[in-house]
């Protein structure tokens, strides 16, 4: 299943070559089954040299990745949620086309400076005034 193409959405595409398993010892629940069978999957993938995403992409992916990105620039996403082989592959499968959807997402709007209105401004003021007072009349009278 790894030499099947992961669709992320439209035109992004990550080719079956690009991804690589490895299949590891689970631990957890599962008896016996987790001593015999390898269930847990690392899937790999060279995010740095991957001809299927753009520039901003990656970036964006490598700052998501965060500890699962080696310095080589290759991302591994480990999965042992599942007792079985299988849905532990689709696991991971997901979770990297979940990382990719997220790295792909538009930058945000530029933010627009605003400035307080005036009528803010002055309900402020007044009620720092208002403050001001009372802690004023909290003061212990001056001997004069």
């Amino acid at each position: 299943m790894a030499s099947d193409p992961l669709h992320i959405k439209g035109s992004i595409v990550i080719a079956g070559w690009e991804l690589t398993e490895q299949f590891v010892l689970a631990g957890g629940p599962g008896g016996q089954n987790v001593n015999k069978v390898s269930t847990a999957v690392q899937l790999f993938f060279d995010l740095r040299s991957s001809p299927s995403l753009n520039d901003r992409i990656k970036a964006n992916a490598a700052g998501l990745a965060g500890r699962r990105l080696s310095k080589d620039g290759v991302l591994m996403i480990e999965a042992n949620r599942f007792r079985s082989q299988e849905r532990n592959r689709e696991d991971a499968r997901e979770r990297l086309k979940a990382l990719i959807l997220e790295a792909a997402e538009p930058p945000p709007p530029p933010r627009k400076k605003t400035r307080p209105s005036k009528g803010a401004v002055e309900r402020r003021l007044k009620e720092k005034a208002g403050r001001s007072g009372v802690k004023k009349m909290r003061a212990k009278p001056s001997g004069d």
